[in-house]
């Protein structure tokens, strides 16, 4: 080889293999006519539906305020922390929707879905959000009951004779 490779687009086409042009992918925001932001969040065995709008800070879930639906402020505290981490307390207004699962379960799914909603809304909280690993849902679930065992894998007391 006496030609010398100077570019992305000699080495192309010495190879015979396309060049890759670097590119940053840029989002655009997701709104519906209404001007909110849905998401889909999951924890455990909870699903929450989460539409999020721009507002006073009221936030409703299954048609309850937060202080009713969760009455623990560690629930409560939770369902703050998206707005903590993005930098937007007290601007949007959040209505959701959750099933299945205890309250825990249910807290942890309604805070990801806010964060999944906002990172929709404003695509430049994206950072944060991943940053404090808002974005991904907690695939831990409840481990099944297998036969022959007392619980998950706890055994029965063992006998020798």
């Amino acid at each position: 080889m006496s030609d010398q490779i100077n570019t992305l687009e000699d080495l192309a086409a010495a190879t015979g293999v396309e060049a890759v042009a670097e590119e940053t992918i840029t989002r655009e925001p997701v709104r519906d006519e209404l001007g909110r932001a849905y998401a889909t969040g999951k924890r455990k065995d909870a699903v929450a539906r989460v539409w999020i709008k721009p507002g006073s800070g009221k936030v409703e879930v299954n048609g309850l305020e937060i202080n009713k639906y969760f009455a623990r402020p560690v629930l409560q505290m939770i369902l703050r922390q998206p707005f903590q981490v993005a930098g937007v307390e007290g601007e949007f207004d959040v209505y959701a929707t959750v099933k299945g699962g205890g309250l825990s379960g249910q807290a942890g799914a309604v805070k990801h879905g806010i964060s999944k909603a906002l990172q929709l809304y404003d695509p430049a909280l994206r950072g944060a959000l991943k940053a404090a690993g808002f974005l991904t849902r907690d695939s831990r679930v409840v481990e099944r009951k297998k036969y022959g065992k007392a619980k998950a894998r706890k055994s029965f007391q063992f006998s020798k004779r």
